[in-house]
């Protein structure tokens, strides 16, 4: 699904990724572990398009196209969605209607008819209950005044209706309560298929528990320094990652 190659990644005259190379097969739930600073956010951001960062070398290859010659909304379309770690607060733009919007992009891109607003309500009804958000907040504009938890949650509402083949969740889990936290999980869970992948930054293994990675992938210092499966989680969570820089 997506295979990255010595990837180095800047913003002005600092290098935070370095020659990165991993990759994230077809079906699996892979996880992005590391220290503050180790360039996770930056990662998500690169998968995004955001033209802050500096690709100075390496390739990314999502389902065998070359993903950084594709503008943000492209990678949209051909089915990559990135939940950020901050989810900006759009005034003025009704939630409801900017879920609407997007999720009849999707079909009218398929050749499908538009989703008529019964239908629609009965959909978001649905997929509204598997995060926990009720309709108070379909009539409110996007994320604003949400707290940090309902925009994660909003976020993952967002991921429900759209489907996308290949989901990035930058640290998805700050912020959340047990509660909330079980209920993201379960919509991840929900949406794992042969046909789709994900990729979880996160710091810690709270979420990792109920989601259950198939690869754990450690990430230090711009690059991917060690990897494995859940037992990778056990690892830092009992030695912290101080293991890293002994053993460079």
């Amino acid at each position: 699904m997506l295979k990255i190659r010595d990837l180095n990644v800047g913003v002005e005259d600092k290098e935070i990724l370095k020659s990165l190379s991993f990759e994230v097969p077809a079906g699996k739930v892979c996880a992005v572990m590391g220290p503050n600073g180790s360039g996770k956010s930056t990662l998500a951001n690169v998968l995004a398009g955001h033209n802050t960062y500096q690709v100075r070398q390496g390739t990314v290859q999502y389902q065998n196209e070359c993903l950084l010659s594709l503008e943000p909304h492209e990678r949209a379309q051909k089915g990559l969605f990135v939940a950020f770690q901050n989810p900006v607060a759009i005034p003025g733009i009704n939630n409801l209607v900017f879920m609407k919007t997007i999720y009849n992009a999707k079909r009218k891109r398929m050749g499908l008819d538009p989703m008529d607003v019964s239908d629609f309500m009965d959909l978001v009804t649905e997929k509204s209950k598997l995060v926990g958000l009720d309709q108070s907040f379909w009539e409110r504009s996007v994320n604003d005044d949400f707290s940090g938890g309902e925009k994660k949650r909003n976020d993952i509402l967002q991921m429900l209706l759209l489907e996308p083949k290949f989901m990035v969740l930058d640290e998805t889990d700050s912020g959340l309560d047990i509660d909330a936290m079980k209920l993201v999980a379960n919509a991840i869970n929900s949406l794992r298929s042969s046909e789709s992948s994900s990729l979880i930054i996160t710091h810690y293994r709270r979420l990792l528990d109920y989601v259950k990675p198939d690869i754990v992938y450690v990430l230090a210092e711009g690059r991917i320094i060690d990897s494995g499966d859940m037992t990778m989680v056990d690892k830092l969570e009992a030695e912290g990652y101080q293991w890293i820089y002994q053993d460079a």
